[in-house]
């Protein structure tokens, strides 16, 4: 199944609330995203029927393996962007928020070679 980019972004964000969170359910989800319990609950049932999701009979939300690895792809491509983006002067907040925009977009060739360019030393400096 492949994912649209609001599912690439629910994923994230349940991603981020688990790392700061010992549980993250739908309304946790619902107040970070600012969307309403239903548009929440939607998602939650498409991410199921994916396989990317499973819930707990508590309402916990678990990412299963694929989940976990596409969050996590998506988590690493938005440090790097906002990071890149960063690097050439954009303030941090909008950085983040442009990040997010192209993370879901952007061909892993790119994206391969920002991170390798951002490892190396300055080209630009004179010898």
């Amino acid at each position: 199944m492949r994912l649209q980019e609001s599912g690439e972004m629910y994923l994230e964000t349940i991603l981020i609330l688990s790392r700061r969170n010992v549980s993250v359910h739908s309304v946790d989800v619902s107040e970070y995203m600012g969307f309403s319990k239903p548009s929440v609950s939607r998602a939650v049932r498409l991410l199921r029927s994916g396989g990317f999701l499973e819930m707990r009979p508590d309402g916990e939300l678990l990412l299963t393996p694929l989940g976990r690895e596409t969050a996590e792809k998506i988590y690493d491509r938005h440090q790097v962007l906002t990071a890149a983006l960063m690097l050439l002067g954009v303030p941090e907040d909008i950085a983040s928020v442009d990040a997010c925009k192209i993370e879901h977009d952007i061909s892993d060739v790119t994206l391969n070679a920002i991170k390798e360019h951002m490892k190396e030393p300055d080209r630009h400096d004179d010898p």
